[in-house]
């Protein structure tokens, strides 16, 4: 996973809780790498929730939208139906237009992190062109919530 190089300002964290359920298991009876990305679009919700003003609604309602650029997922250790998980979604500051995540995923009854990752998203407006500044709906987000 590559290392981010963004401002060190002390960031928001937001945390959810998940059950591993019969879906999300592979043939191997071990969760499927690609469910860790539900994990982390859970825990980006969760985040917008508890942070209102970057939820997927709130963005759109602004006229926008966020696709992701990038994704990384680092695997550290495996999850079995019935496990319960805590998604840590943490925001990282950068001055770009674009909205940057970390992930870390734990089993909740030991607290071992099975997984650790990294999204970045970009504006794009209703004319499905990409920003390349901050639209002013996230500035007033940060202004309000990155102290």
């Amino acid at each position: 996973m590559k290392k981010r190089k963004y401002d060190s300002t002390p960031t928001l964290v937001g945390v959810t809780k998940a059950k591993v359920r019969f879906s999300e298991v592979d043939s191997m009876k071990i969760v499927w790498h690609g469910s860790y990305v539900k994990y982390f679009e859970d825990g980006r919700e969760a985040f917008g929730r508890e942070y209102p003003g970057i939820g997927y609604l709130d963005i759109y309602a602004s006229g926008y939208m966020t696709p992701i650029v990038d994704l990384q997922i680092q695997y550290l250790n495996p999850l079995t139906i019935d496990d319960d998980i805590i998604i840590e979604t943490k925001y990282i500051q950068t001055p770009a237009a674009k909205i940057c995540f970390e992930y870390l995923i734990r089993k909740s009854d030991s607290n071992i992190i099975v997984a650790r990752g990294s999204s970045v998203q970009v504006f794009i407006d209703n004319n499905g062109e990409m920003c390349l500044n901050n639209p002013p709906f996230y500035e007033k987000w940060k202004e309000k919530w990155i102290k």
